[in-house]
């Protein structure tokens, strides 16, 4: 062991004649390790919102999305998607129509937003279909071999929230009415359709679990008056985060009076507000560190003015006042280390049990989640660690250079 090293570490084991000593360093090691532990399980806290969110939203809606500028809807929309569905770095296109529509159960009803899908082309863009808990989405699917045909009671699937909402079970009968209704001597009235709720899905996304319902591509045609037309055309892409730049070149294939969105576009302030609350936590919780740094500042200043006879007699023997500096710079390294550690420790500790056993629940209303996620990443353990580090250090200069500055004969006059 280097004489530095050890007299460092010496002096930390060391009982002192001033136990106030010992409790300031305890209180540095334990605020350092505080302060790590939050930073990593706020980081963890981040990346696991913004990663499930991330996740949900590309499950639950296609990368790119065509529409028509003007709101007359696509028509004539079978060659333009198979010849777009043909494009480099498409994947997966699907038709879609969608439509505003109040769906009522009895005496209780809530506002949904109706998706008209051929099912077999849209489980290829999203995942919702696949999310159905209760019942099944099979039943929007034509059996094998016979065409769609018009039924008394077409089937519709519809989000687990609002089947809540309406009180509404796989197997019930529920009535969607379209506010685009027919004119008549009497006024506009609205045309509505009863269709039984085949299934139930779970996104676990408030936003599609509360207003989302999809019924046969055919059947929101016939609710809405809108025969062979669609409203979108959603694709999935090779590489979701080139959506931007993939999108341009479909929306230029497509045509004039085209365009085209994509998830990045449709969540940009979401993700930007994840992005700012990440940078202000990380800036929040590291003045812990500081403050921790502090009591590091204060436990060696404390320790160079005990020890001020230590060094006298170290410097008489000829010990530099370069090494001198040394000492006091690695036992501040060394208060930092230990706690670092045990933050690190704790802080991946806890993150992750959190992501594990999912003990905190959240208000899917409110926070679009049902949980708290957590997705510690060592990378931020390892921006955590350097500057929980590079902060003590700092803490460290003005005592190491104090007790550098000692004058042995003044030290030792009156001895």
């Amino acid at each position: 062991m280097r004489f530095e090293l050890f007299i460092a570490a010496r002096y930390l084991r060391a009982k002192r004649r001033q136990a106030v000593i010992g409790v300031v360093t305890a209180i540095s090691v334990i605020g350092v390790a505080a302060g790590v532990a939050s930073l990593i399980v706020a980081l963890a806290i981040t990346n696991g919102m913004k990663r499930d969110l991330e996740a949900r939203l590309l499950g639950s809606t296609a990368h790119v999305d065509l529409m028509r500028v003007a709101a007359d809807g696509i028509r004539n929309w079978r060659p333009l998607l198979a010849r777009l569905r043909a494009l480099p770095h498409v994947t997966a296109a699907a038709p879609g129509l969608y439509g505003q529509v109040l769906i009522s159960r009895g005496a209780r009803s809530g506002g949904g937003l109706i998706k008209g899908v051929i099912p077999a082309e849209e489980q290829t863009v999203s995942d919702l279909l696949q999310s159905v808990k209760e019942g099944s989405s099979a039943a929007l699917a034509p059996a094998a071999g016979t065409a769609e045909m018009p039924a008394a009671t077409p089937p519709i699937v519809i989000g687990k929230d609002l089947a809540e909402t309406l009180g509404a079970q796989a197997g019930d009968t529920v009535l969607v009415t379209s506010p685009q209704g027919d004119l008549t001597p009497l006024g506009l009235v609205p045309r509505y359709q009863r269709f039984q709720v085949v299934g139930i899905f779970t996104s676990g996304f408030y936003q599609y679990d509360s207003s989302y319902a999809f019924m046969r591509l055919a059947d929101a045609q016939r609710l809405f008056a809108e025969p062979d037309l669609i409203s979108v055309i959603s694709f999935k892409v090779d590489n979701l985060y080139q959506a931007d730049r993939i999108g341009r070149e479909i929306e230029q294939a497509a045509g004039p009076g085209f365009q085209a969105t994509n998830w990045m576009e449709q969540n940009r302030e979401l993700f930007r507000a994840l992005k700012l609350e990440q940078v202000v936590t990380f800036i929040v919780l590291a003045l812990i560190v500081c403050v921790a740094a502090l009591n590091i500042l204060i436990a060696l200043t404390m320790m160079v003015m005990e020890k001020t006879k230590d060094i006298a007699v170290m410097m008489g023997f000829g010990v530099t006042a370069a090494q001198i500096r040394r000492i006091f710079l690695l036992q501040g390294l060394m208060i930092s280390v230990v706690g670092t550690v045990i933050g690190m420790v704790v802080g991946f500790g806890v993150s992750w049990a959190g992501g594990h056993f999912r003990f905190i629940r959240l208000d899917a209303a409110v926070y679009s989640l049902d949980y708290l996620p957590f997705a510690p990443r060592w990378f931020d353990g390892v921006i955590v660690g350097a500057v929980s580090l590079g902060v003590s250090a700092l803490a460290t200069l003005y005592p190491s250079a104090s007790a550098a500055r000692v004058l042995p004969a003044e030290a030792l006059r009156y001895e």
